[in-house]
């Protein structure tokens, strides 16, 4: 009975692990180019109200001890920063991107590159549906990537919204 057991649970493992495998290679050509990589990263949280976001392919895209970092003034008007790992973002977040409808669109970018690492400025609006013409949100992303020779991963998302006292300046929101 226990060696029976203990097959039946190395099978499954086995499978498992086998399609972990087997679904991150499927995910190999989002991350090929830093564009593709923005692209799946943009993609990834956008979705109609009560639709799954694709977690996994999210996390993919982040290099191990990656950090999504909030930046905004709190109640007091003090500037705070706040450090998630991708799982945290999607513990914080997710819930909400599924129940309320989520479009994060780019429309504009800068990019800047030396050797590996890359830093870009990505101009964002959010919307709440596909066919809402006004975003209820606009904002900067600054995104770090590095490419290792094989892919691109992202490093860290530190971004802040635009707000009346912080406008986007000019140069960052010609659309793309």
């Amino acid at each position: 009975m226990k060696k029976q057991l203990i097959t039946i649970l190395l099978f499954c493992l086995t499978v498992i692990v086998v399609q972990g495998q087997e679904s991150k290679e499927n995910y190999l050509d989002k991350v090929q180019t830093m564009d593709n990589t923005i692209e799946t990263l943009y993609n990834v949280i956008s979705g109609k109200k009560g639709e799954e976001r694709n977690w996994e392919l999210f996390k993919f895209l982040f290099k191990p001890d990656a950090k999504l970092i909030p930046s905004g003034k709190n109640k007091n008007g003090v500037f705070n920063v706040r450090y998630m790992s991708p799982e945290e973002y999607i513990m914080s977040s997710g819930a909400w991107l599924i129940e309320n409808g989520f479009f994060e669109k780019e429309i504009n970018r800068t990019t800047n590159t030396f050797g590996n690492i890359t830093q870009v400025f990505s101009t964002y609006e959010s919307f709440k549906s596909e066919t809402d013409n006004k975003p209820f949100m606009r904002g900067i992303n600054s995104i770090q990537l590095l490419n290792d020779g094989n892919r691109w991963w992202v490093i860290n998302i530190y971004w802040t919204q635009e707000t009346k006292e912080n406008p986007i300046p000019k140069e960052y929101i010609s659309k793309m």
